[in-house]
C-alpha cells in the first residue's frame, strides 16, 4: 500500500541526517573547525568519561573521595589558585612596566617573559629545584630563615608561578597598549591621584582581562606535571599533586582509578573556569553601565 504525500511530509528524518545535512551546508572553515575540535577535544573527553563510567557509582565515589585523592586535590587546586592570583597581581605589574616605560634591555626582558613557553617543563623543574635547594643560590639565603622551598609544597607553588606567569602578562599587555593615555591625563587634570586614576579609571576595563589571564594561568598550573614532579618530594598528604597521583595509578596498571581522578580534575576545572567566565561577563556588564 502506498503512502500518501500528506503522510510522507509528516515523517521526520533522523537527527543524525539533519545534522549531516546542516553540516554540509556550512562554509568549509566551519567544517574544518568542527572536525578538528571533534577529533582533538570532544572525542577524547567523551572517551575519558565513558571509561570512568565503567566503574559502579559506589566504586567511583570511593576512588574519587579517598583520603589520598582529597589531599592531592587540595594541593593541586589550592596551590594553583594561589599561584594564579599571585601572577594576576605581579603579571599585571610586569605588563604595565613593559607597556608604559622605556628602559635599557626592554626587548630582552620582554622576550624573557615567554621563556616558560619554550622551556621544557622538566628542565624548568630541574633548574628551580637546583636554585631553591638548601645549597642553591636562592635556597641558601632562605634556609637560615627556616624557609625550605625545594621538595616541599612551597616548591610546587614556585613551579606553578613560573610556568603560568606568561599567560597573565601576554593577556593583559595588549589591552594596556590599546588604552589611551589621554584618559589618565584627564583624570589627573581633574585632581585625581595616581592611585585613584588606576583604581577608578584603568582597573575597571582591565579587570575582565586580568581574570582571563588568571583563568589561563590556573588551568596551566592545574595540569602541570614535568616541573612539579621534580621540585616536589611527591610525598602523600604533603606535596603530592593529582597529576602525579594519576601517573602513579597508571604505573600500577590501575587505569580505571587514574581515569576517575582525571574526570574529577576535569570536572572541578570546568566549574572553576565557568565561575571565572561568569565573573568576566558580570564585570563587562557592570563596566558598560
Amino acid at each position: 500500500m502506498s503512502v500518501s504525500p500528506a503522510v510522507q511530509t509528516n515523517i521526520k528524518p533522523p537527527i543524525w541526517k539533519v545534522f549531516l545535512d546542516n553540516l554540509i551546508r556550512l562554509p568549509w572553515t566551519w567544517r574544518i573547525t568542527i572536525g578538528y575540535l571533534t577529533f582533538m577535544l570532544f572525542i577524547p573527553v567523551v572517551a575519558m568519561f565513558l571509561k570512568a563510567s565503567t566503574e559502579p557509582p559506589a566504586k567511583f565515589w570511593e576512588i574519587a573521595t579517598n583520603e589520598l585523592a582529597l589531599a592531592t586535590y587540595n594541593v593541586t587546586f589550592v596551590t594553583s589558585l594561589g599561584a594564579a592570583l599571585l601572577n594576576g597581581v605581579f603579571g599585571t605589574l610586569i605588563a604595565w612596566v613593559l607597556v608604559r616605560y622605556d628602559f635599557p634591555f626592554k626587548r630582552i626582558i620582554d622576550a624573557t617573559v615567554d621563556l616558560p613557553f619554550a622551556l621544557p617543563t622538566s628542565v624548568a623543574g630541574l633548574t628551580l629545584a637546583t636554585v631553591y635547594s638548601d645549597n642553591g643560590w636562592l635556597g641558601s639565603l632562605l634556609a637560615p630563615m627556616g624557609i625550605k622551598v625545594s621538595f616541599t609544597r612551597l616548591g610546587v607553588g614556585v613551579a606553578m608561578i613560573f610556568i603560568s606567569l606568561p599567560f597573565v602578562v601576554r593577556t593583559v599587555q595588549p589591552v594596556l597598549q590599546e588604552m589611551e593615555s589621554e584618559i589618565e591625563e584627564s583624570a589627573w587634570s581633574l585632581g585625581a591621584s595616581q592611585w585613584q586614576t588606576f583604581w577608578k579609571v584603568i582597573f575597571p576595563p582591565l579587570f575582565p582581562t586580568i581574570l582571563t589571564g588568571v583563568a589561563l594561568g590556573f588551568s596551566r598550573a592545574v595540569g602541570e606535571y614535568g616541573s612539579t614532579v621534580i621540585i616536589s618530594s611527591n610525598t602523600p598528604f604533603q606535596d603530592l599533586i593529582a597529576p602525579v597521583l594519576i601517573f602513579q595509578r597508571l604505573e600500577q596498571y590501575d587505569y580505571s582509578g587514574a581515569t576517575v581522578i582525571g574526570v574529577v580534575l576535569l570536572g572541578i576545572s570546568l566549574v572553576l573556569l565557568l565561575a571565572i567566565n561568569f565573573l568576566q561577563a558580570w564585570a563587562r556588564r557592570y563596566d558598560s553601565r
